[in-house]
């Protein structure tokens, strides 16, 4: 299991998971598009493989935080096989056997990721006839994470930063989680690329964490990306627009920036069966790439609440540049051990989400430190609340350069139901969908996108050309990009 650091993936269990509800087979189930689909599939530890269209991540083997085993995490690849499409193939490593509440606890956490129900494939099917250009694009579905503990974190991670900076939060909970379970696991794999390897975990903390303050983030140059100088020179062709803010106001395409930043800018102005296939060879590993194998286990899981409970506010803040978030997400991590916040309970009571109960919901929600409206709404969305937009100013950009609408914040709830309000009661996939298909037409497809090139999805790189087109912003992986 995933408390070594070097993962055994010549042990291995394989895991089937037909791709059926009530009404028949998923037949316009593509695990590609359920997982690239929002910012999300690229927070660690989520890693989506661009050649073998595969997600692999570490999984904790009991979703129950009371269980002992818990905190024990394997590491999970999931792939669709092209010879199977009706199934999705979970393989996990490490290991000979797993229990029925293993495998069954496994399952559950893919089937919540890529939203593989009954209900959720009967919502696709409704959304797509009233929205024939997502139904063309095969959308239909909006990645989460295995748990809703993970979605409330990374929520509070999109607010009030670049995204470059979410990333590096997230990358660095997750490198915590491992330095927790195992003190040694900085200096185990030291990465060959790295000058600074032998300077344990505190140079490992620096390499990922954004150097500059979180209020001056927005200052960084380009260079900053150690990117080549042709890719820097077509980033830089695209002409000035006016700022959606104020200068040091970050706007954070396609993963938002919150109401806070907002109301700072002038934008305020005015049961299915387990069959278990096989527990021999490894599924689908890639044995050249021994760098990346190295590079995934030095990352762990994504902490549990028990986990962050117990820690230092000034310490998870300092070593995870969390920034004031870093007590927010100690007193929700307390809370949920304590007992005094049911997550259990509230996912149910979002089980079948619907209009009549969404505001009792967030009421809920806005009763926790730092869940202010936008992050609600996230949240929400994320529990299957569709009819609601999250908005900020990556909408305003949105609505700009694609509806020609100058919005602000006092009216962008009013626009964007004046314009998706049609596809109700999924104004947020319609809205997404386009949303999702303008990043494509900018940067090319993003589950081809390599890892280390996520972080140029940033406002100065959505902005227009000269002839008003969006010019599309091809990157290869031959083209070297620093963290």
């Amino acid at each position: 299991m995933q408390h070594r650091q070097e993962i055994d993936r010549h042990r291995s269990v394989v895991v089937e998971l037909p791709l059926e509800d009530g009404d028949g087979d998923c037949a316009t189930f593509d695990l590609e598009k359920a997982v690239c689909s929002h910012g999300l599939f690229m927070m660690a530890p989520n890693r989506w493989d661009t050649l073998s269209k595969t997600l692999e991540r570490p999984l904790r083997l009991s979703e129950n935080i009371n269980d002992d085993d818990h905190e024990q995490s394997v590491l999970v690849q999931i792939t669709q096989p092209s010879d199977s499409p009706h199934s999705l193939l979970l393989c996990v490593f490490g290991t000979d056997s797993l229990s029925t509440i293993h495998r069954r606890s496994l399952l559950g956490q893919v089937r919540r990721m890529v939203r593989l129900t009954a209900e959720e494939n009967k919502r696709v099917k409704q959304f797509q006839e009233i929205c024939g250009e997502a139904k063309e694009r095969g959308f239909g579905r909006v990645f989460r994470s295995p748990t809703l503990f993970e979605d409330m974190v990374k929520c509070m991670l999109l607010c009030n930063c670049q995204w470059s900076r979410t990333l590096s939060m997230a990358e660095a909970l997750c490198e915590l989680q491992l330095e927790l379970n195992c003190p040694s696991s900085a200096a185990s794999f030291p990465d060959p690329d790295n000058q600074n390897q032998l300077k344990g975990v505190t140079s490992k903390s620096e390499h990922f964490t954004p150097r500059t303050p979180a209020g001056k983030e927005s200052q960084e140059k380009a260079g900053a990306y150690g990117c080549s100088r042709n890719l820097l020179e077509r980033l830089t062709e695209v002409e000035e627009i006016v700022d959606i803010g104020k200068p040091g106001v970050t706007v954070t395409p396609a993963f938002s920036v919150g109401e806070e930043v907002l109301q700072k800018s002038n934008l305020c102005q005015d049961t299915t069966e387990v069959c278990e296939v096989s527990t021999s060879a490894p599924f689908n590993p890639d044995p050249s790439d021994d760098k990346k194998l190295n590079s995934f286990n030095q990352l762990g899981n994504f902490p549990s609440p028990k986990e962050l409970a117990s820690l230092d506010e000034s310490f998870l803040a300092k070593r995870c540049g969390l920034g004031y978030r870093a007590g927010r997400i100690i007193k929700l991590a307390k809370g949920i051990v304590e007992g005094s916040i049911q997550l259990k309970e509230l996912e149910e009571a979002c089980s079948n989400p619907s209009l009549s109960n969404y505001d009792e919901m967030a009421e809920q929600l806005r009763e926790i430190d730092g869940f202010g409206p936008f992050t609600c709404a996230n949240v929400l969305m994320c529990l299957g609340y569709y009819h609601v937009i999250p908005t900020d100013s990556e909408t305003i950009r949105h609505l700009k350069q694609v509806h020609a609408r100058t919005s602000i914040i006092q009216n962008v709830q009013r626009d964007v139901e004046n314009i998706y309000g049609k596809y109700a009661p999924f104004q947020f996939l319609a809205y997404w969908s386009e949303v999702w298909h303008f990043y494509e037409e900018r940067f090319g497809k993003l589950s081809e996108m390599p890892h280390s090139e996520y972080k140029l999805i940033t406002a100065a790189n959505m902005r227009r050309k000269r002839n008003g087109k969006c010019k599309k912003l091809k990157i290869t992986s031959s083209e070297k990009l620093g963290l």
